[in-house]
């Protein structure tokens, strides 16, 4: 069948005037799409689609939280049993209690366990009890890191022409949103990632006064850019020899690179950590874990941490699935995603190379992204608002659609190997990226 759009541009006009962009997320509109977004009406295994009849490879895994794919039938089993038997009951559960088990058992340092329904929560959380516990004010940030639409972290996470950054040694804080408390971003400390003297110049300035230093693992929100060799065991180090909470922001990459996330794969040992996306394999599902002497400051009359939805038990059952899935055969699932990844973005590079594209692909394990730029590797925020080039990015992806394969079109964000691919999903992968190239130049 040929690929076409009539039903997905029908169902677009008709969300004009009822919907904001077309959707409930603004990641989701028709700003990244050019024109309208796609209406997907289903999904299995590797694969989703269109109410138009297209099917495609999907590499974008609703933004991750699909590390076993589309509608895997012990998942699908699972919330069966959760909406047959009662989906929540904001009361103590026997399967919250297993799941908590369960991420004690793989991930370090989670002595204690508080569920969430989202990344932003689990967020707000970590930071208030930070400073709770530590009595300061002030949070230290990363430029080009996103941690959730929370006000006080809401700030210089989009891509933005290299003149409105400022100076490296003095960057400017650019609110990434209208309508934040006035007073928001006064606490917060913004530093350009990736750079240790940056970092430590920062913590002097700011003596006393940091209660945390939150960050992700692999920047994720700029494609993929990993950390530089020793940098995140630097940014520890100083953080306990200054009294700072370290809050490792696993969101994004929970249960995605390793069983234990960043903090296994980089062998870290951070103070606190969230988990969203990949933990509930689709459904909204969180975690804040940490060491006991921090996370026991969310007792009743401490840090206040509430929330009717918090560990839902239809949540809770397809959680406890999916961390056995995903940890069964010695962790074969990892290994095998790693695989697929591997030569994914091996033959890519190849595929670029042999075409002549200035382009290079960044990964870490099964987090990868295509880059459109004449440079070896990109490294940090500023590189990337300068050297990237998105808009032939869009391009890029926009015409793989009509090949059959699904990805983000926003070069800020990565695609994800899980599970689910397989090495045809690559060879078809790969025939539809040499037709897409051809046809965006």
């Amino acid at each position: 069948m040929p690929f076409q759009t009539r039903k997905s541009k029908e169902l677009y006009e008709r969300t004009l005037g009822v919907l904001i962009e077309a959707s409930s997320s603004s990641s989701r509109g028709p700003a990244n799409y050019g024109a309208c977004p796609i209406f997907v009406e289903r999904g299995r295994g590797s694969r989703i689609f269109d109410v138009d009849g297209n099917e495609y490879i999907d590499w974008m895994m609703a933004f991750g939280a699909l590390p076993l794919g589309h509608a895997h039938p012990e998942i699908v089993e699972a919330i069966v049993e959760g909406a047959s038997t009662g989906a929540h009951f904001a009361t103590a559960t026997s399967v919250e209690l297993e799941v908590a088990e369960i991420l004690q058992k793989i991930v370090p340092n989670a002595e204690r366990v508080r569920f969430a329904n989202t990344g932003t929560e689990a967020i707000m959380a970590a930071i208030r009890l930070a400073r709770g516990v530590t009595g300061r004010p002030k949070i230290l940030k990363f430029e080009g890191h996103y941690h959730g639409w929370y006000d006080d972290v809401l700030v210089s996470s989009n891509a933005l022409p290299p003149s409105a950054l400022g100076l490296r040694s003095d960057p400017i804080k650019v609110a990434d949103s209208s309508g934040l408390n006035r007073s928001a971003l006064e606490d917060t400390v913004l530093v350009p990632w990736n750079d240790p003297a940056a970092l430590e110049r920062t913590i002097e300035n700011h003596h006393g006064q940091l209660a945390a230093i939150i960050t992700e693992g692999v920047m994720a929100n700029m494609g993929v850019i990993p950390p530089v060799e020793g940098y995140l065991h630097g940014l520890q180090k100083l953080a306990k020899a200054n009294g700072i909470v370290f809050i490792l922001d696993e969101t994004v990459t929970g249960f995605r690179i390793a069983p234990g996330g960043c903090q296994q794969y980089y062998k870290l040992s951070p103070d606190l950590v969230t988990f969203g996306k990949a933990l509930g394999c689709g459904l909204p599902v969180a975690a804040l874990v940490g060491r006991a002497e921090i996370m026991d400051g969310l007792q009743w009359g401490g840090v206040l941490h509430y929330g009717t939805h918090n560990g839902s038990r239809i949540g809770m059952l397809a959680a406890r699935v999916n961390l056995g899935i995903l940890t069964r055969d010695n962790n074969a699932s990892f290994k095998r995603t790693w695989r697929v990844a591997d030569r994914l973005c091996s033959e890519l590079r190849e595929l670029f190379r042999e075409k002549g594209i200035a382009a290079i692909v960044q990964n870490v394990g099964p987090m990868f992204q295509i880059m459109f730029t004449d440079r070896d590797g990109i490294r940090d925020y500023r590189e990337f608002c300068q050297y990237v080039d998105r808009s032939a990015f869009q391009k890029f992806v926009l015409s793989l659609f009509q090949f059959g394969v699904y990805a983000s079109p926003s070069a800020a964000l990565h695609s994800i190997v899980t599970s689910a691919h397989t090495d045809e999903d690559v060879d078809l992968t790969l025939a539809a990226a040499e037709k897409a190239i051809d046809i965006a130049g």
